[in-house]
């Protein structure tokens, strides 16, 4: 189904009086999706939503470069952890510093109306939080959107060994933080 809807999309794109169509097409494909990358980046749920919109525009602004040499969600996800990062960059300018940060953000995941994780979730947020934004980029990507080392490489721009060392360095740190809790 997801590979025929992204012929579809594609097809869509090439006329140019189809490509309001093939919009629609992708926000109804690809907006829940985006929006868990998102959200698990951002941890926040009204950020998310921003960015998320933030994510659509560009997509939309952008419809035209889309040459078809990529899957398009994997285009569509490195606009959407593209926009989360710059986002995450601006947040962290404005409040503390970069080690109290991941607190932070965690306090915030606490007290979110939106999160029903249980105990366990929870560890594993704060435990996310404390890697460092590649690992915990790559770990998001591998194991909660169990997207293949080649469409994570795609969309980081990075080699599948070094996202392979990094998914490995997460897995690890993550098991430790969570025995010592």
């Amino acid at each position: 189904m997801q590979q025929k809807t992204s012929i579809d999309i594609i097809s869509l794109l090439r006329d140019k009086n189809s490509q309001d169509r093939a919009f629609r097409l992708i926000l109804s494909t690809y907006k829940e999706r985006v929006y868990w990358v998102i959200r698990r980046i951002v941890i926040i749920h009204e950020d998310a939503d921003d960015v998320v919109q933030n994510t659509f525009i560009k997509v939309w602004e952008n419809l035209g470069k889309y040459r078809g040499d990529s899957n398009i969600y994997t285009w569509i996800y490195r606009i959407a952890i593209n926009e989360s990062l710059a986002f995450l960059k601006k947040k962290k300018r404005r409040s503390v510093s970069m080690t109290d940060f991941g607190d932070v953000l965690f306090n915030n995941l606490e007290s979110d109306v939106y999160f029903d994780g249980n105990d366990f979730q929870k560890k594993l947020q704060k435990a996310l939080l404390r890697l460092p934004e590649k690992q915990r980029l790559v770990f998001n990507l591998k194991y909660f959107e169990d997207m293949k080392y080649k469409d994570i490489a795609e969309v980081l721009g990075k080699s599948e060994g070094a996202l392979k060392a990094n998914y490995h360095h997460a897995v690890k740190k993550i098991e430790e933080f969570i025995r010592t809790i």
